[in-house]
């Protein structure tokens, strides 16, 4: 029915009516239809709230069992995730390469194409907002090949786990004070409690030129250890610290067995530079062969192994001088330059050389043909024996460098192609050396 049809229908209806409704107010009273009407609303009106509240209290109970199955889910996902505290980062690194040379100082695979990997995540939990618990897992495989253990030949990624996922470095800081740090832990490095960073020329190839030179006061040092650094307002920071060889093992810490070694850093840091002198006072400490001659480096540690009140030990003496400077913008020509020189006296040695030395000089170009990019140059003489108490000393001058050109072609990929070598590496068997790496690294 149209509209204009139903406006007719309603208005003859209600002409119909009228006259209905006059005759029958004369018989029911008004008041009474009234009071019908309200009673009939209150209770159609009760009937309507109850079903009301029920169906809302259906969709109630429907929501609390949603809300409770979300709760599950959310529980059993926080119970496989981290704390709030807690950042996780990580990097695999993929090496390959061949070292010419290698043979003469005991290298694996010389003359042969090598791979590597290494895979690290790094775990940082705050408890405090101001403290740091430091987590690192790595694992790694093919290092013990071209790129072992040796100097002029040890890559700056390499740690060769043989697959196993392990902890590689574990350690907590929190703050004493505005101005005192204190650092303790199982598994950690000297350097990493240092109070300012003694070099900024980064290694594109060998660990031997990282901190400046790893020799003498540095080194590789993962053990038990502690620290305390101080840091002024003006530049002025000071460190010393403690690692033991021994303390995780039958040899215990402070025992006559112990391996271990004292660190002091006095540093001077501005705006652009770096100069910095570290002491170091070790016990059979011979960790820092990475940046020395073998002549030097074989007997530097445990002269022999016996009874506890009959073993002996070399004692020595470390001093490690480092300095740096770089332009206040990057793209130029001029590079940033990091400089050291490590000297170390023995007592106690049975071959009875008494005293080292060894310097190191990088160099470091940022940005010079696209954003993010670094060219490196580094060279210097590893640490050889400088003075015997008696007998003659070799003649040889030892000598290692690296370059290389390092890019990237996003934010989280660098590639690194570079070649190293040296002369007299060993200083007593004429092993000169020459390798090529291409060092592939990606961080999430």
């Amino acid at each position: 029915m149209k509209l204009f049809q139903q406006m007719l229908v309603a208005g003859a209806t209600l002409g119909l009516l009228a006259p209905v409704a006059a005759q029958a107010s004369d018989v029911i009273n008004l008041e009474e239809m009234n009071s019908y009407a309200r009673s009939n609303s209150k209770k159609s009106s009760r009937l309507d709230s109850k079903t009301f509240i029920n169906e809302v209290s259906e969709e109630v109970a429907n929501l609390n069992g949603r809300v409770d199955a979300l709760e599950v889910r959310q529980n059993v996902y926080e119970a496989g995730s981290f704390s709030d505290s807690t950042v996780l980062d990580g990097k695999a690194v993929m090496a390959i390469g061949a070292i010419d040379g290698g043979d003469a100082l005991g290298s694996n695979h010389h003359e042969k194409v090598s791979t590597a990997y290494v895979y690290q995540m790094n775990l940082n939990t705050s408890f405090t907002g101001d403290d740091n618990l430091y987590v690192r897992l790595k694992s790694g495989d093919g290092w013990d090949g071209a790129f072992d253990n040796k100097p002029g030949t040890y890559h700056i990624e390499a740690k060769d786990t043989s697959d196993a996922f392990n902890v590689d470095k574990l350690w907590y800081t929190f703050p004493i004070g505005d101005k005192i740090t204190a650092t303790i832990g199982p598994k950690i490095e000297n350097y990493y409690m240092l109070a300012a960073t003694p070099s900024v020329y980064k290694p594109g190839a060998l660990k031997a030129f990282k901190l400046g030179g790893h020799a003498s006061a540095f080194g590789a040092s993962t053990s038990t250890g502690g620290g305390l650094k101080y840091e002024a307002d003006n530049g002025f920071a000071s460190s010393i610290t403690f690692n033991s060889k021994k303390a995780a093992t039958t040899g215990g810490l402070f025992s006559d067995q112990d391996q271990n070694k004292v660190n002091t850093q006095v540093a001077y840091t501005g705006d652009n530079y770096h100069v910095s002198a570290t002491y170091s006072m070790q016990n059979g400490w011979d960790s820092w062969k990475y940046y020395s001659t073998k002549t030097l480096g074989t007997n530097a540690g445990t002269v022999g192994w016996g009874s506890a009140s009959t073993l002996a030990t070399v004692q020595a003496d470390a001093v490690a001088l480092r300095g740096w400077w770089r332009p206040e913008n990057s793209g130029s020509a001029t590079p940033s330059i990091s400089v050291g020189y490590d000297t170390i006296t023995f007592s106690n040695r049975s071959d009875n050389i008494t005293e080292g030395n060894g310097y190191f000089v990088g160099l470091n170009w940022s940005d010079m043909i696209q954003p993010d990019d670094k060219i490196g140059i580094a060279l210097g003489q590893p640490m050889k024996a400088t003075k015997v108490s008696s007998g003659t000393l070799s003649e040889i001058d030892p000598f290692m460098w690296e370059a290389y050109y390092s890019f990237r072609p996003n934010d989280s990929i660098e590639v690194t192609p570079a070649v190293f070598g040296g002369t007299d590496v060993y200083a007593d068997t004429g092993d000169d050396l020459f390798g090529a790496v291409l060092t592939t690294t990606f961080k999430f």
